[in-house]
């Protein structure tokens, strides 16, 4: 009889720990970073730079300055954030019509669309990138 009450408490503790274990993963008292999460998802396919400046030029340039060669290197993962970031580069006018010569800029990109564009700076890696035409 104490066998029998001995083995049917065993079974209960080992029950008891098992249908625990789903629960201790969300509401363990251990440090967040022990815990178990779900997987990140599949990290977003690079976008297409080329298609996307040759379709939307003027989302890069202005259109009075005539770009001309426009050329784009591979995109690259933005260091803060989920977006991309890719240079650009073309031969461009001034306002005036007067050549300003080959002009770099850093497009960022997120969810496919070109949000923003600014000139590069003379330390920028746009200056060791290497470029296609598009």
């Amino acid at each position: 009889m104490r066998r029998l009450i001995l083995s049917m408490a065993l079974m209960a503790g080992w029950a008891y720990a098992l249908a625990g274990c789903g629960l201790a993963d969300s509401h363990a008292p251990v440090p967040e970073f022990l815990r178990y999460r779900a997987s990140d998802p599949p990290p977003e396919a690079p976008p297409d730079v080329k298609q996307m400046v040759r379709d939307k030029l003027d989302s890069v340039f202005v259109a009075s300055s005539y770009p001309r060669n426009v050329r784009v290197a591979p995109p690259r993962r933005e260091l803060q954030g989920s977006g991309w970031t890719a240079c650009v580069r073309a031969e461009v006018n001034s306002s005036s019509g007067k050549p300003l010569g080959t002009q770099t800029y850093r497009a960022t990109i997120t969810a496919g669309v070109i949000v923003d564009r600014r000139r590069v700076e003379a330390d920028d890696v746009c200056a060791s990138e290497t470029y296609e035409p598009i």
